[in-house]
């Protein structure tokens, strides 16, 4: 039922239909009109969405045809903690109990229903679950301890692997609410996967008597945020509107056009579900009124107006009651998934139509009826970053090379599941740690650059309200005499003034913050030996800031050999470094081990080597690749020669901030997850911020309480690095959203208050020469800064950039930057002890950098 509202009037329908008719972009308020179009209205209606539909068709190199997959519906469990009251879905331990049925399906039963349909031609395994039953019913947590399962999760992502080596079957996977860290988890075992988001009318949600009353994971917002984590994390991804369940035309309107935002942002939603709620006994919504079909016809060509032509839109065909011809005609151009095996176990009252009948009631219709797979030919034809590399196998045997769409002659068999056969070997660019200083990058923006990080206007949009500047009214002297006094006990208030501070105000912060340096560390200004190893630049998670990352396929893409890796280190060592410190981009064809092989080529051929490596996204990629937890894999990087992690894809450490910058990044949470972890497991990190692009003071202090915070539960950071960002080939000032990274005010201003903020948690603060050059540093050095990083011998990433300071400083460069400030110089370990008295030496007599001649060996 839907929720009525006032009538349009004859003039708002006629204005609105001729709106649709010239293809103009329809408001919030002309769709909730269109929704209400009935009889001859409709049939206008329709026409123009038909139309709308047959262009996008016809781009896609498929003009008159309708799509369908075959596919076995999976109910891996039928427990849930959520409680939907028109749901018949979703029952209770003592039920299945009765009828003789386990919590879960067992792997056994899994497997008989998904050989059966492979048998039958079937490509899809649809699994079909609720959401975290764990977490309410304790039968649902025995039965996954029992069976070796940590949550639903896990079982989910073990049966879709079987699935595909034991039947060949390609699982779609439709659990519910996740995470970005278990979409991540989960996206190397599905091609694709689904959540409906139904309606973004919280009220049916808040409200007791609400359809969703009572249940956490149908909060409109929790599922829109599913939906752009999914097109962050490049997954493609089902999802659709419920109508009927007492949602306003107003309402409906909205979730149209939250799907039509999200898909401009991300460019990850395949195909949009337009259902209609059918009343099924035994539920709260009994009693209430089907959403009729003519209801149903209208929102599809709504939809299909609001979300255009290259949109992907179904209507499930059991639930039309035959009228195939008139949701075709409202500008379907899919049937979704048909199992001519097991019912549809949402709606088991109402049976598949037979595929031949289907394809007969469509040509009826004017339109051919094709198979498609579960994930689109459009996904399939994007390639890398949709489709991780050990799916790829699976889905081409099973999808036709022209089209995309499926090979309905292909065998389904099972096929190991399995790394890449590439495998960890050296190719493209490997010269660019010194040839970006003497040849430079090739060009300043990749190919894919208009669309791989998403849409540049809605960012625009995303971008404006962070970049608004606050009006300060606190008093700065009183700011600066607290500061001086005891900084632990400045106030936001106050702590903003300062990050405000220009003129003779920030003169006396930088003073104030110098002072502190002094009695807390000293005059030392310490340093440390080391070299920089980038092992790849491959990478597909699309950092908007990012100049670093390549396309496989790109004129400046790399990857470096563990023996390479290894040699580098070894080279590094002989000139007297204590440390390397590795980072790399999220390649998809590197082994779930490589981490581990990394560390271990390191210590294999310089024992006394201090390993310095893996941010916490390449963490969290680790540990998504070897389907292991965080806490594992780190547990098996220490084993494996890791001491310590850098703390960088940080950024800034607020979500409003980092969906501007990356598309496809770990959040903040999760970022504060691995950091945490690694401390409890005794790995210190270092603790970063990137400032200068789309963020405020407000957003550098959340970030300074935020380390502050860590700080004081683990203890395990050993310093705070400040990266002004470098905005040169930066995509996003590329595209006119950030602006030329900081000032040198900023610069002075962030240096002092990290000083102030951290104090006396973080007592080692760290300016980058690379990225302000010598004088830039000593001026750090003066703002209270005691650290200058390290020698870094090459580095690739801020160069990439656009930075103009080089890759590599002497010891007697780094000397010389502190002297510049008026303060000695001292050499340090990662861990900021004392250096052994022969590496001492030997970094003295080679001054800490790499002789000019040393080759790159291959």
């Amino acid at each position: 039922m839907t929720t009525p509202s006032d009538a349009p009037t004859d003039n708002a329908m006629r204005r609105a239909l001729r709106r649709a008719r010239d293809g103009v972009a329809l408001d919030a308020t002309e769709a909730a009109v269109l929704l209400q179009a009935r009889g001859e209205a409709l049939t206008d209606l329709a026409a123009s969405a038909a139309r709308v539909r047959d262009a996008g068709l016809a781009a896609a190199g498929r003009p008159g045809v309708i799509t369908y997959s075959r596919k076995v519906f999976i109910p891996l469990t039928r427990l849930c903690r959520d409680k939907c009251h028109y749901c018949t879905f979703v029952t209770v331990p003592g039920k299945l109990r009765r009828d003789g049925h386990g919590m879960y399906l067992s792997p056994d039963e899994v497997l008989d229903i998904a050989r059966k349909g492979a048998a039958m031609g079937c490509k899809e395994a649809l699994f079909t679950l609720g959401d975290r039953p764990e977490d309410r019913w304790p039968e649902a947590r025995e039965w996954l301890d029992a069976h070796g399962y940590d949550d639903t999760l896990a079982y989910v992502r073990a049966m879709a692997v079987r699935i595909l080596e034991e039947t060949g079957l390609l699982p779609h996977l439709n659990p519910g609410v996740l995470s970005w860290s278990e979409l991540q988890r989960l996206k190397p075992v599905a091609p694709s996967m689904g959540m409906m988001l139904e309606t973004t009318a919280t009220r049916l949600w808040s409200e007791p008597g609400g359809p969703h009353h009572g249940s956490p994971d149908k909060e409109p917002a929790v599922r829109l945020r599913v939906l752009e984590d999914a097109g962050r994390s490049n997954v493609p991804f089902t999802t659709g509107v419920l109508i009927g369940i007492g949602e306003t035309y107003e309402e409906r309107a909205d979730a149209l056009f939250e799907l039509r935002r999200v898909q401009r942002s991300y460019h990850g939603i395949q195909e949009v579900i337009v259902q209609n709620f059918r009343a099924k006994p035994d539920t709260a919504m009994r009693g209430m009124p089907d959403a009729e079909l003519e209801e149903l016809a209208a929102t599809v060509a709504v939809a299909r107006h609001i979300l255009g032509p290259s949109a992907r839109i179904q209507a499930p065909p059991n639930l039309v009651d035959a009228e195939y011809a008139l949701l075709i005609g409202a500008g379907i151009d899919d049937w979704g998934g048909v199992s001519p095996l097991t019912p549809d176990h949402v709606n088991p009252e109402r049976p598949w139509p037979h595929i031949e009948e289907l394809a007969a009631r469509t040509a009826a219709a004017g339109f051919e009826l094709r198979e498609r797979l579960t994930i689109y030919p459009e996904f399939l034809q994007r390639g890398e970053p949709w489709l991780d590399p050990r799916l790829l196998p699976h889905v081409r045997a099973l999808a036709d090379a022209d089209t995309g769409l499926a090979d309905e002659s292909a065998t389904v068999e099972g096929r190991p599941w399995q790394e890449p056969d590439e495998g960890f070997a050296s190719y493209g660019r490997t010269d660019l740690h010194t040839a970006v200083d003497t040849e430079g990058r090739t060009g300043d923006r990749r190919e894919d650059f208009d669309h791989v990080y998403g849409d540049w206007e809605a960012l625009r949009e995303a971008a404006a309200p962070g970049m608004v500047p606050e009006r300060i009214d606190t008093d700065v002297r009183a700011a600066l005499a607290q500061a001086a006094d005891d900084p632990e006990r400045l106030t936001d208030d106050q702590a903003l003034a300062l990050l405000h501070a220009d003129g003779p105000a920030l003169d006396a912060l930088c003073r104030v913050a110098d002072d502190l340096r002094r009695s807390v560390v000293g005059d030392d200004v310490t340093y440390i030996v080391t070299r920089n190893i980038n092992f790849t630049n491959v990478c597909y998670t699309g950092c908007r800031f990012c100049a670093f990352a390549q396309r496989r396929t790109d004129a400046d893409a790399y990857t470096l050999s563990l023996e390479q890796v290894a040699d580098r280190a070894a080279q590094a060592w002989e000139v007297g470094a204590v440390e390397v410190c590795m980072q790399g981009g999220i390649h998809p064809d590197l082994p779930g081990t490589a981490y581990f092989d990394i560390a271990r080529a390191v210590k294999e051929r310089v024992p006394g080597m201090h390993v310095h490596a893996f941010s916490p996204m390449e963490v969290v990629n680790g540990a998504t690749r070897t389907g292991m937890s965080v806490r594992d894999w780190l547990t098996a990087a220490k084993e494996a020669g890791l001491d310590s992690i850098p703390g960088t894809a940080a950024e800034i450490l607020d979500d409003e901030v980092r969906w501007v910058l990356t598309k496809g990044k770990l959040p903040a949470a999760d970022w504060i997850d691995v950091i945490t972890t690694a401390h409890e497991l005794g790995i210190r990190s270092s603790s970063t911020m990137m400032y200068g692009h789309v963020d405020q003071p407000r957003h550098w202090l959340g970030h300074f309480r935020t380390l502050s915070g860590i700080q004081q539960r683990t203890g395990g950071f050993t310093e705070f690095v400040t990266l002004p960002f470098i905005h040169t080939n930066a995509p996003v000032y590329l595209a006119g959203i950030a602006r030329p990274g900081p000032t040198v005010r900023d610069n002075r201003a962030v240096t002092a208050m990290a000083r102030l903020l951290l104090h006396p948690h973080i007592t080692n603060i760290q300016t980058s020469w690379v990225k302000l050059g010598a004088e830039g540093a000593a001026e750090m050095l003066r703002s209270g800064a005691n650290d200058l990083g390290g020698t870094l011998m090459e580095e690739t990433i801020s160069r990439m950039a656009g930075s103009g300071y080089g890759s590599y400083k002497s010891v007697r460069d780094l000397v010389a930057i502190a002297e510049a400030a008026g303060r000695p110089a001292k050499a340090r370990t990662t861990l900021y002890g004392e250096v052994p008295q022969e590496r001492q030496d030997t970094a003295r007599a080679s001054d800490g950098h790499l002789p000019a001649l040393l080759p790159v060996l291959d």
